[in-house]
């Protein structure tokens, strides 16, 4: 297809401010949906209240009367003839309308009627003739400064006009047949100008459902390439020396923990490759099942590799382990883009020659320069945040290796089936001895005297405090609480006495890891930070999280958040603080288990806060929704199954379409 740059009217100006809005090709113009229409009620001016919005057609009785005044202000007035009488409108800052006004044409005025002086005050003029319609669909878009809705409309009218021939349909055609579905170029005219409200929904179906089947196609040729390649490597364990090396731990399994590791060991003995999704909720101890994965796996003779987001979550996983297994020959390194050339590259021969056991790092592990010599097991932590084709790169690394996924973010279990349904699933519910449970509190912004009390008592008692906000820095727009408005209050409260920083996303590696290392050694008191910790390091100390404008996260985030403070023996606590949505949060008041709490936020907010889409992008949707379009999504599930399965569609260019487009991402 053609480039953005071709569309006409699209300059060289509009083209960063739509890249600003993350639409790079025409196909994503052409699916840049409206995230709402605006009805167009025509109003009746009789029955019209003092300064109520209007809708109102019209002829054109004078021509435009401008005035200017001082710094550029102009203003436009002319009369209009409505079914209800004549009556003046008047427009600010519109000049150049004035040579399209022309008096007997009929155009829609939209704003505000001042009854007492006869008088539209006009946010908009429409030029069009719209007098037909009674009710209309205007389709209304997320912008940025510099774009106004009116030039993504006429932006998306001139592509569908030169390109939307080109555009590829994802519904093959026994469905579009079996489902009475238009085409696409049709589908994609209708969403952006949608002449009734019925008909907009039955079009956002069809569009849903084609994004859907996409995304179930990916999914199942995933997983049936998986199982055409189901066979994997098996090894003798030692289980004594496993169950030695079980209780040399300073602590004892639960008992679900028990029941992973044994369904876990008896995938690294069977000869079909693992391939496992283990889910355990914030603080019940899947790293050390994976740990006893890993030391089984190197007692059968191969080398494993974990691979976590973020290098702050590897440094600590690579700590854990020499903790771990320094009483025994397993040889662990760590691999992160920070490393100079020289430790990257003995890093490199020593897994290449088969020196090094375990491998810990982010995605420096699946860098081409990157060779195992016997690559056994690949562990992902956290594995949500990355993309598929991040996992695979790492799986293709050795022969087959076992795979063992982690999530500490609860899925609903009937959508992990239906996105998960290739993997084994093992659940980790219980929290290990010792673990506190953490207290919630909901507090308004009017209740900020307690909570500053409450920190003090954590302070004083020689405990460490996370403080969270949503923003970085203050916006004009928003009056949430930013990260540097919060250290200024915070150190107003409580003066000099104790260290207060500030971290977050917008700042560099090595200033973030230099910060969280501060705070890991108990030299900053009062940690500021925006959600960039929702997966980091275990601090022990840090008994209190304040969560400033709580309203604006998700239950699973907040409870992720939540999830850094109790991992000692102390008794932690968190406060939302938020004035609004206090219902909704009070949720997490009544319960820890982040799986009732993923239930009720998927109920509430859909998949998106679930599934971590924003870091992931596997499963963020245009105009999808897994929670209201689920129905949509089993159909899709089992019509994509059966298409890649036909044979007799093998040859079919959309098929090959599709599975060209998994290849190459």
């Amino acid at each position: 297809m053609a480039e953005l740059k071709d569309v006409k009217g699209i300059g060289p100006r509009s083209l960063i401010l739509l890249n600003k809005l993350n639409i790079n090709t025409v196909e994503d113009l052409l699916m840049y949906y409206p995230f709402r229409y605006e009805k167009l009620e025509r109003s009746n001016l009789a029955e019209a209240l003092q300064d109520q919005h209007v809708v109102i057609d019209g002829k054109i009785e004078s021509s435009p009367i401008l005035m200017r005044f001082k710094a550029g202000l102009n203003k436009m007035n002319f009369r209009l003839v409505t079914k209800s009488g004549v009556v003046g409108v008047s427009i600010f800052n519109r000049a150049f309308l004035k040579n399209k006004l022309i008096v007997g044409s009929t155009v829609t005025v939209i704003g505000k009627f001042d009854k007492a002086k006869n008088v539209i005050t006009a946010s908009e003029i429409k030029l069009e003739d719209l007098s037909n319609n009674k009710v209309k669909m205007e389709a209304r878009y997320h912008l940025t400064n510099g774009i106004t809705n009116k030039n993504i409309s006429t932006f998306i009218s001139m592509a569908l006009a030169q390109y939307g021939n080109d555009v590829i349909d994802y519904i093959p055609k026994k469905y579009l047949d079996k489902y009475g579905y238009s085409n696409k170029k049709t589908a994609l005219n209708i969403i952006h100008n949608p002449p009734t409200e019925e008909k907009k929904d039955e079009i956002a179906d069809r569009l849903k459902y084609e994004e859907l089947f996409s995304f179930m196609f990916k999914i199942n040729y995933l997983k049936r390439e998986h199982k055409l390649s189901n066979k994997g490597l098996s090894r003798k364990i030692d289980q004594q020396k496993i169950k030695k090396f079980i209780e040399s731990l300073p602590f004892e399994l639960t008992n679900d923990q028990k029941k992973v590791v044994k369904e876990i060991l008896a995938d690294l003995e069977s000869p079909a490759r693992m391939n496992r999704l283990l889910q355990g909720d914030v603080g019940s101890g899947k790293t050390i099942v994976s740990f006893i994965a890993m030391y089984a796996n190197y007692l059968g003779g191969y080398q494993s590799a974990l691979m976590a987001p973020t290098e702050i979550l590897a440094v600590q996983h690579y700590d854990n382990l020499k903790e771990v297994f320094k009483d025994t020959p397993v040889n662990i390194e760590l691999l992160t883009g920070s490393l100079t050339k020289q430790e990257k590259n003995n890093v490199y021969k020593e897994l290449e020659n088969g020196e090094i056991n375990i491998v810990v790092g982010t995605h420096a592990l699946i860098q081409k320069e990157v060779k195992y010599n016997n690559l056994g097991l690949v562990v992902t932590d956290e594995q949500h945040r990355f993309g598929v084709n991040q996992r695979n790169n790492l799986q293709n690394k050795g022969y087959r290796p076992d795979i063992l996924y982690m999530s500490a973010t609860p899925i609903p279990r009937t959508y992990a089936l239906a996105i998960y349904g290739d993997m084994d699933m093992s659940i980790l519910r219980e929290k290990p001895k010792g673990r506190q449970e953490i207290k919630t509190y909901v507090k308004t912004n009017k209740e900020i005297k307690d909570v500053l009390g409450m920190m003090l008592d954590e302070l004083k008692a020689g405990h460490q405090i996370y403080v969270i906000a949503p923003l970085i820095e203050e916006s004009d727009k928003s009056d949430l609480t930013d990260v540097n408005k919060l250290k200024d209050q915070m150190k107003l409260a409580f003066k000099d006495y104790f260290k207060i920083d500030i971290i977050h996303g917008k700042m560099a590696a090595g200033a973030k890891d230099l910060i969280m290392k501060e705070f890991v050694q108990g030299k900053i008191h009062i940690l500021i930070s925006t959600t960039v910790i929702e997966v980091g390091v275990d601090v022990s100390n840090a008994t209190m999280m304040v969560i400033f404008d709580a309203n604006r996260f998700g239950l699973s985030t907040l409870h992720q958040l939540r999830g850094r403070v109790g991992r000692g023996s102390e008794l932690s606590r968190c406060v939302l603080i938020s004035d609004i949505d206090t219902k909704r949060l009070k949720v997490m008041e009544k319960t820890n288990d982040g799986f009732l709490i993923s239930e009720e936020d998927f109920k509430l907010r859909g998949h998106g806060d679930i599934f971590g889409t924003k870091q992931s992008g596997d499963m963020s949707f245009r105009i999808a929704n897994l929670k209201d379009d689920y129905k949509l999504l089993l159909q899709a599930k089992k019509d994509s199954e059966e298409y890649l399965n036909d044979k007799n569609t093998d040859e079919d260019p959309l098929k090959k379409e599709l599975i060209k487009s998994i290849i190459s991402a």
